[in-house]
């Protein structure tokens, strides 16, 4: 078996982040048993660097540790998906205000481009789901960029990855996306007219919109 080349960073941020992409990648599913051994022997590593890799996951909900039975990709219930959806709206509808009433002209406009890129997407006939994701979340990091509060960029960031979880379910929804986008083009209709309150509530009905298409 060829051990995996990886990157000169600390050995068990590198796992980590071949690990987080794997479950976001649903190759290892929610619910399922981390296979230590197995792992480990086709990364190439010992399974010391491993644990400290899970050990970060567990801290990004990503991972759940059992008690004498091991690491579990975390499996998000539908209150877990309430609390975390429920927080994001109120922590991103608060960024799309100051986005409203204290962006550039410069930021309005990176805003808008992405936003150009998610209509083209979701055009139908040629609909293109991961790039929708993708971009969508671009689009949302770049807002919280902009409103520039790095302890609410921070909690955003881990609360997304726990909405990653489950984001497979939300967009499959039939007409989820077009209702998603004209979503976005209500809140950055709020945005281009610096109206915070308003750009607040359409975040807020997104988040909303989106956990019943969640569900």
């Amino acid at each position: 078996m060829v051990a995996l080349s990886l990157a000169p960073r600390a050995l068990y941020e590198e796992v980590a982040e071949r690990l987080r992409q794997r479950i976001f990648n649903r190759e290892l599913a929610p619910g399922s048993w981390i296979d230590e051994l197995k792992i480990s022997e086709a990364y190439g590593i010992s399974r010391t660097p491993l644990r400290e890799a899970l050990k970060v996951l567990a801290a990004e909900g990503l991972i759940t540790m059992k008690v004498r039975r091991g690491a579990y990709v975390t499996e998000v219930s539908e209150q877990d998906l309430y609390d975390v959806y429920h927080l994001l709206g109120l922590l991103e509808s608060d960024a799309a205000s100051v986005v409203a009433t204290q962006a550039t002209a410069a930021q309005l406009e990176e805003l808008q481009k992405l936003h150009d890129e998610l209509e083209t997407a979701a055009q139908p006939g040629q609909q293109n789901r991961e790039l929708f994701f993708e971009i969508n979340e671009r689009f949302h990091m770049r807002l919280l960029e902009i409103a520039n509060n790095r302890w609410r960029d921070q909690m955003v960031a881990d609360l997304r990855k726990v909405m990653k979880l489950n984001r497979h379910n939300s967009l499959l929804k039939s007409g989820r996306i077009e209702e998603s986008l004209s979503e976005h083009r209500a809140i950055m209709a709020a945005i281009t007219a610096r109206d915070g309150a308003l750009a607040m509530q359409r975040m807020q009905e997104h988040f909303k919109n989106g956990l019943e298409a969640a569900n």
